[in-house]
This record gives C-alpha cells, sequence and structure tokens, in this order.
C-alpha cells in the first residue's frame, strides 16, 4: 500500500466520521462533507482515527481516497480559503445579496451567484475572500471569479490570487 495511505487521519474534536457501504460521510463544526467510497478500499474508525486498508489491485486509489478523507476532516473542522485581489483602475467587487458584482472594465458589471457552502467576503473593493469547507469547491470558486479577467503580462491588470506572481514582459520596442 502506498505511503500515503498507510498514514493514519486524527480526528479532532467535534468532528465525527460515519461509515455505511456506499459512502462516507464527515461531520463538524464548519459543515458535512460526503465521500463515495472508492471500490476495493477499506475505511475504519478506531480510536479517534481513520484508518485506510486497499487491495494490492486497488492501491492506486488508496492514497487518493486517503488525501481526499484528510481534505474533508480539515475542511469541517477549519475550512478552507483563498484570497483573490483585482488589481487595475477601476476594478472592484462588492457584495449584494447572494452575488457577487465585479466591475472588470467591461461596458457592464459581472455578476456571480454564490453556491450552496461558500462564504464570499470583500474586506476592500479590490480583495475578494472565499471560504467553505470543501476544498475543491473553494478552489473551482476561485478559479471561476479568477477566469472572467485573468491578469495580463503587460502591465498586471486583472484578478489573481493573493500569492501569485504576475511575470512581467517588456514592452514592444520601435
Amino acid at each position: 500500500m502506498s505511503r500515503v495511505a498507510k498514514k493514519p487521519i486524527a480526528l479532532p474534536k467535534g468532528v465525527e466520521c460515519n461509515i455505511s457501504a456506499e459512502k462516507v460521510s464527515v461531520k463538524g463544526p464548519k459543515g458535512t462533507l460526503h465521500l463515495v467510497r472508492t471500490q476495493g478500499v477499506n475505511v475504519a474508525v478506531e480510536n479517534g482515527h481513520v484508518q485506510l486498508t486497499a487491495s494490492i489491485e486497488h492501491d492506486a486509489m488508496a492514497g487518493t481516497a486517503r488525501a481526499l478523507l484528510a481534505n474533508m476532516v480539515a475542511g469541517v473542522s477549519k475550512g478552507f480559503e483563498r484570497k483573490l485581489e483585482l488589481v487595475g483602475v477601476g476594478y472592484r467587487a462588492a457584495m449584494q445579496g447572494k452575488e457577487l458584482n465585479l466591475s472588470l472594465g467591461f461596458s457592464h458589471p459581472v455578476l456571480f451567484k454564490v453556491p450552496e457552502g461558500i462564504t464570499i467576503a470583500t474586506p476592500s473593493q479590490t480583495e475578494i475572500l472565499v471560504s467553505g469547507a470543501d476544498k475543491q469547491l473553494v478552489g473551482e470558486v476561485a478559479a471561476k471569479i479568477r477566469a472572467y479577467r485573468p491578469p495580463e503580462p503587460y502591465k498586471g491588470k486583472g484578478v489573481k490570487y493573493s500569492d501569485e506572481t504576475i511575470i512581467r514582459k517588456e514592452a514592444k520596442k520601435t
């Protein structure tokens, strides 16, 4: 079995893991997440730890299943967040009820409907904070917002992740 799958997942206080025939659900203070069980990978809860075992032919999926379960446990206990920054003159973001209103230099405002399980906050007009319990969904929502106006390499304008560095190009010389 893979080295990743052999490592047990510790369940923090307030987090419980329920295993049924077809899915594994993890419940915590931030919500409940479900994972469809992988065929050939057995999941067991012992002494506050989740342990995975797999047969030889399903060994490749054991590490993946363990990583997904570990992300679920971290998500329902602490949560995940991605921070986006708007760079450019007149680029703004504001929450209007359940929609994110983006002014990105188009002739019209861009309205992004926030999916269930995701919380979006705008601490300032040029910052967007995407948070939630599901790591995959948080990353997907952040990527969709960034895709409206990805940063361009000449002036660096656009929507970028806060930890992203834009490699700038030199302007064409005549």
